[in-house]
């Protein structure tokens, strides 16, 4: 029975080799993470447009970028750009220089795409709940390729990434309590409806972070 029991272990190792004796997955190359990086931020400033249209906004440092955008002169990109600055120090301790610069040129793309696209896309009359559910789909890939990528939009998503490598909590997860929590902070800056509809594009975003961007599952590295 001992013999037997012996090589049924044995067998069943070789069908299913131990993780630690898989190859390690190649690397993302310099080309893969600048197009990662432009693609990711092209994305998430397309839903950022199509946010600042409706008057609909999210949490995190681009909410508070909304917020300003909308009760005053400055414009969305400047305000995203300058708020950003202060959490590099953040970055550069707890995630190194690479994700930095990455997230500063992802920070970069999207402040100049959001002043970039209003001047080469007009957009229409578009249906609030398209417009929420869609610009928050479009905001969360273009989050998870900057995200494959050590890249993030700073801010929020770097604490989440931090939060995430370190205590092994979902970033996806993380974010959308704590963007919850800032849009409900935003109640006297937009109306009810338009609040509505930011809890919903809200949730459609970090359901693309929640479900595609978990502790472990992407082993693709830059």
């Amino acid at each position: 029975m001992d013999q037997e029991k012996t090589l049924i272990d044995d067998k069943r190792e070789q069908q299913e080799p131990n993780e630690i004796d898989q190859p390690e997955p190649p690397k993302h190359s310099v080309f893969d993470d600048i197009q990662g990086i432009v693609i990711g931020s092209l994305l998430a400033a397309f839903g950022i447009a199509i946010f600042s249209h409706m008057n609909f906004l999210i949490g995190g440092t681009a909410g508070v970028s909304f917020l300003v955008q909308y009760t005053s002169d400055f414009s969305f990109g400047v305000v995203f750009f300058v708020i950003n600055l202060p959490f590099y120090v953040l970055a550069v301790k707890k995630l190194g220089w690479e994700f930095t610069i990455k997230t500063f040129l992802a920070v970069f793309g999207v402040s100049f795409l959001t002043e970039f696209i209003p001047m080469i896309f007009e957009f229409g009359e578009i249906n609030p709940w398209f417009a929420a559910i869609f610009g928050g789909f479009l905001i969360g890939s273009g989050l998870l390729m900057l995200f494959r990528h050590k890249a993030s939009l700073g801010g929020l998503n770097i604490l989440s990434i931090y939060v995430q490598e370190y205590f092994q909590i979902s970033a996806g997860k993380f974010q959308m309590v704590a963007d919850t929590l800032i849009i409900l902070a935003a109640f006297f800056v937009v109306d009810w409806k338009a609040l509505a509809f930011s809890v919903l594009a809200s949730v459609a975003l970090n359901i693309i972070l929640a479900i595609n961007h978990k502790p472990g599952r992407y082993r693709g590295m830059s």
